[in-house]
């Protein structure tokens, strides 16, 4: 990340309607997983797969106390020799049930057999989060959905990198939640200059 979109992602915390966008849907995120600890699913579209939010999930779940933040993360594509945790194709979706939570991260429409699934594991009783661009068919089926229109001034991966931070900063106590919410975020920002963790 630049030094313009460490601008930007600091601009957002300063009080547009994003903060508070992305805190009540890193809230609603953390209130399904949380409680009733069914596990996240994780799953982006056929061409775009969202690791680097899995990855800063992972790290939010550690940072927080909260393993239940920690996603698994959903292929379209799992190819023969991929580590056990790239290794978890969309019949997981399927199989989703009561108490499980999918996030469904949708920078373009999804795909057709992908919102069959969504639907199905609706249908089951899993909950669904969507983070996208407006694609009304997958809005339909959220529980909660997020959507980021295209815009020069804000995109889908920062608003990834804000709901990630927000869903781990809930536990923290309301007077000090601000300034431990901008502290980490500014720590956020210096480390995704870096290469993405040897995990994913």
């Amino acid at each position: 990340m630049d030094a313009v979109r460490v601008a930007l992602l600091r601009e957002v915390l300063a009080g547009t309607e994003w903060i508070g966008a992305t805190r009540h849907f890193a809230a609603a995120l953390r209130s399904s997983v949380v409680p009733h600890g069914g596990g996240l699913l994780l799953v982006g579209t056929e061409g775009y797969e969202p690791w680097h939010l899995a990855a800063h999930l992972v790290d939010e779940a550690a940072w927080s106390g909260t393993p239940a933040l920690s996603p698994t993360l959903v292929r379209h594509r799992v190819r023969p020799g991929d580590p056990a945790h790239l290794s978890v194709g969309l019949g997981r979706i399927e199989a989703a049930q009561r108490g499980e939570t999918l996030l469904v991260v949708a920078p373009d429409a999804p795909e057709a057999p992908l919102l069959e699934r969504v639907h199905d594991a609706r249908r089951a009783g899993a909950t669904v989060f969507a983070l996208d661009s407006g694609d009304r068919d997958l809005q339909a089926m959220a529980h909660e959905s997020l959507s980021v229109p295209e815009s020069p001034e804000l995109d889908l991966d920062t608003v990834q990198h804000l709901v990630s931070a927000a869903a781990g900063e809930n536990t923290l106590p309301q007077t000090r939640g601000r300034n431990r919410f901008r502290d980490r975020l500014s720590r956020l920002a210096d480390q995704l200059t870096a290469p993405p963790p040897s995990r994913w």
